[in-house]
C-alpha cells in the first residue's frame, strides 16, 4: 500500500516493494500449484465460497495492476501486484481441491 500511495522516486528512503517479497509470491505459487490438476480449461470464478472470495481478491489485485501501469511507482509494484494475483487464483483452485468441490470449467458454446 505503501508503494503505490507514494510517488515513486528510486533511493528515496520509503518502504518499496523489493524483489525478496517477489520471490515469497512466486515460491508461494509453486507450492500451492505442485499438487494441483493441470490446467486443461479456463476456471470460471466460483466454487467453494473460499474460492469465490480468493476469485474476488485476485480481481481488486488485477485491478490495481492495471491502474499501476499508469502510474508512477516503483516497477517492482507492478511486477508484485501481477504475482499477488496469480497466487490468489492458485489458492481458489487449492480451496476448491480442498473442499473436493469441482471447479466450474468454461466451456465453448456454454455446454
Amino acid at each position: 500500500g505503501a508503494d503505490l500511495s507514494v510517488p515513486y522516486a528510486e533511493g528515496d528512503g520509503k518502504l518499496r516493494v523489493e524483489q525478496a517479497a517477489i520471490d515469497r509470491l512466486e515460491s508461494d505459487c509453486d507450492e500451492a500449484n505442485g499438487p494441483l490438476p493441470e490446467l486443461k480449461s479456463f476456471v470460471l470464478p466460483g466454487g467453494t465460497e473460499a474460492a469465490a472470495r480468493l476469485h474476488v481478491a485476485r480481481a481488486v489485485a488485477r485491478r490495481a495492476e492495471l491502474a499501476a501501469l499508469e502510474a508512477d511507482v516503483n516497477p517492482l509494484a507492478r511486477v508484485y501486484l501481477n504475482r499477488l494475483s496469480d497466487v490468489l487464483f492458485i489458492f481458489a483452485r487449492a480451496a476448491n481441491a480442498h473442499a473436493e468441490q469441482d471447479e466450474p470449467l468454461w466451456r465453448p458454446g456454454g455446454g
